[in-house]
């Protein structure tokens, strides 16, 4: 299984910026562990971030070979009407992930581009998102659940 996790802006300042909320893991810290994880899960995982809309929106076009995609577009979950278009066009199942819950924070947050056509979303765990992200995925490929499952 081959899963792309995308990042999206500021997510290159993990680590520095508000480590209250972020943790004090840097960005290769959390790449790094992702792909171990992946690893043992029997799973190839590949990592992107940028701040740019366009390059993610590129990042998506170009990501047919992936069976699946984890997506944490940060603030652009809030703004982003071309990546979700660019989601739908792939039509590959991605799940949404983000550090903070996103619905204790402020009002603008609560509201994502993402989440109506994302297989699920996981919020609010810090970098553990991501890992159980990875570990949802692993339990849907083995047909444990997922989209019309139990």
């Amino acid at each position: 299984m081959r899963v792309l996790v995308i990042n999206g802006p500021n997510m290159n300042l993990l680590g520095k910026r508000e480590k209250d909320l972020y943790g004090s893991w840097t960005l290769e810290d959390l790449h790094r562990a992702l792909w171990e994880k992946g690893k043992a899960l029997g799973m190839e995982v590949d990592l992107f971030q940028s701040n740019h809309e366009g390059e993610i929106v590129e990042k998506i076009q170009g990501a047919g070979d992936y069976d699946y995609l984890v997506v944490n577009a940060a603030a652009y979950t809030h703004t982003s009407v071309a990546i979700r278009d660019a989601l739908l066009a792939l039509g590959k199942p991605f799940i949404e992930v983000h550090m903070t819950n996103i619905y204790a924070r402020e009002p603008f947050r609560h509201h994502s581009y993402l989440s109506d056509v994302a297989l699920g979303q996981v919020v609010g765990f810090g970098v553990w998102s991501y890992f159980l992200a990875l570990d949802a995925l692993a339990y849907i490929e083995e047909g444990e659940g997922g989209p019309g499952g139990d």
